[in-house]
Order: C-alpha cells, then sequence, then structure tokens
C-alpha cells in the first residue's frame, strides 16, 4: 500500500484546467480526475474506468508495476488480462490497487485531496489517450512546475542532509589545529550587554561594534555574519544552541563565553577539511547563481 501521510499538494494550468500534483515522498503523482475534466468535467470516473478497461491500458499498468513494485501480484493481473476488452468486463482504480497491491495509482478520499492519481508515467498515458495535444502541454507545465518548485525543495532537502553530516563530525572527528581566536584576559571578563556579542567574540574573537568599526566600507551593507563563511555559519548555528543551554542551566556569562570559545576551537577543528562541508560550499554557491539569475529575470 501506498503512504499517503505527510503528502504536499500543488497544481498545474494545463489549457485553463487545473490539475492537481500531490508529492509524496520524492514522487509527484499527478490527478488523473483532474486530467479526466479535459474530456467530461462531471463523469470523470467514468472516463478513468473507461481507460483502464482496455487491454492496451491494462497491459501497460501491468508493466509499470512488473517494472517498479515488486510486490506487485502478477497473478491477478494475468486474470484481468485475460477478461479486459470482453464487454463484461470493469475495472476501476480501487479494484486494481487492491487486487493487485498497485502502487502507480492512488485512489484517495478526503477533504482536499480526494480523486484517482498517478505516477506521471501513467498520467502521461492517460493524458495521451483523452488527447495527444493534451498530453504535450501537460508534460510542457509539468517539466515547467519541475524547474521552477523542484529546485528549492532538493537544495532544503540536500542542504538539511549534509549539514546533519557536517554537525555529526563535530561529535566524532578530532584535529589538533586551531583557527577561532583564543580569548585574552580582558575578553573573559568583559560584560556583554547582548547575547549575539556573546557568541560573536566566541567565534570572531570580536563585537559585532568592533568588527564594523574595523570594516566601516563593509558595514555599510551588513553586519559580520552577512560576510562569514559557511564553515562559520554552521559552528554559530550550533554555539546558539549551546548556549541557550547553557542559559537555562543559569551557567555566568563568563563561564559561558569560556565555554563557548572552547567549544567552536573544538568544532573549528573537526570541520575544517571535512568533504560535507565543502559539498554545502558549493551547493551555496549554487543557490547563489540561481538568485542572480532570479534577479536578472526580473
Amino acid at each position: 500500500m501506498n503512504n499517503i501521510k505527510d503528502t504536499v499538494k500543488t497544481e498545474l494550468n494545463v489549457i485553463n484546467n487545473k490539475v492537481s500534483i500531490m508529492r509524496i515522498g520524492n514522487v509527484d503523482y499527478i490527478s488523473l480526475t483532474d486530467l479526466a475534466r479535459y474530456k467530461d468535467k462531471e463523469r470523470t470516473d467514468y472516463i478513468i474506468q473507461n481507460w483502464m478497461r482496455s487491454t492496451n491500458s491494462l497491459l501497460f499498468l501491468g508493466t509499470w508495476e512488473y517494472l517498479n513494485n515488486e510486490n506487485f501480484n502478477s497473478i491477478e493481473f494475468d486474470g484481468f488480462k485475460n477478461e479486459s476488452g470482453t464487454n463484461a468486463f470493469v475495472m476501476t482504480p480501487k479494484k486494481w490497487i487492491k487486487a493487485t497491491n498497485a502502487i502507480g495509482i492512488i485512489s484517495k478520499q478526503g477533504r482536499y485531496n480526494s480523486g484517482t492519481f498517478a505516477h506521471p508515467d501513467i498520467a502521461f498515458e492517460f493524458a495521451s489517450w483523452l488527447s495527444p495535444e493534451f498530453k504535450l502541454y501537460l508534460i510542457k507545465e509539468f517539466e515547467r512546475l519541475k524547474s521552477n518548485e523542484a529546485y528549492q525543495y532538493n537544495v532544503e532537502w540536500s542542504a538539511t542532509r549534509l549539514l546533519s553530516k557536517v554537525n555529526y563530525v563535530v561529535h566524532t572527528d578530532a584535529v589538533k589545529k586551531c583557527i577561532v581566536p583564543t580569548l585574552t584576559e580582558k575578553q573573559k571578563q568583559f560584560v556583554y550587554a547582548e547575547e549575539a556579542d556573546i557568541l560573536n567574540v566566541a567565534l570572531f574573537g570580536m563585537t559585532a561594534k568592533e568588527w564594523r568599526e574595523g570594516y566601516p566600507e563593509l558595514a555599510k551593507t551588513g553586519n559580520m555574519r552577512d560576510y562569514t563563511d559557511l564553515l562559520h555559519l554552521v559552528i554559530l548555528n550550533n554555539l546558539q544552541n549551546t548556549n541557550a543551554e547553557l542559559i537555562e542551566e543559569k551557567v555566568p556569562q563568563t563561564e559561558r563565553l569560556v565555554k563557548l570559545n572552547n567549544s567552536a576551537r573544538r568544532q573549528m577543528n573537526a570541520l575544517q577539511n571535512n568533504k560535507s562541508l565543502k559539498d554545502l560550499e558549493l551547493l551555496q554557491e549554487e543557490i547563489n547563481k540561481q538568485n542572480l539569475l532570479i534577479v536578472d529575470n526580473k
């Protein structure tokens, strides 16, 4: 059975027909119900069933399941194949799913996502049966959707995965050379009004004000965190979590600063040559390129 929890829904506009897309995991399922409205707005179930009962359609569905579904019930399929094409033969999405354990088609009931959905391979075949012209427009709009939306989806997933791998190294790896500045005695004793400056000093060795005074031209367009690299941002993210825990434990500011600085140096040692972080930096470069393209096209 298909797991239809945690789905994401969007839609296409195909020749002035709204077509819902339901993403399950990493797979997009296209609404056959919406596609059928191109032919008949009222009798969508009949249109789908009429398509499924033909021998050619059934052979296509069975072959798709053979190739993609290791739990496909081929015995039941053989029975349907022998009956297909006869006047008495009837096939519905629910009957197909229940009898063969099919995964290419999903029959969903609900307030917002009800109807029959199918893998793009199957949906395109159905659209071709409805109208070759309609199929071409569907493919064009689907490709546009993937190029516009999947990029951000995949980037977020990849960034989360890479960041997880990077953070794991902090707890498992160890090297000796340090880059994060060691605190001076004056810094250790100074009382900082802003919690953000505790993190800044622990990681960068200076307060936000000290950075602005040292880099007045850069300060006109951003702050010290805007001009740092991904390695420092990863560590900064971890330090924020650590600092929050230390505050809850009522650890004095001076002690927290020392602990955070020590943590920052350990993380820097572990991460500076990490491959996953290099991948994350390449990913960030690609995001920046895409953002520039978006700005240029506006």
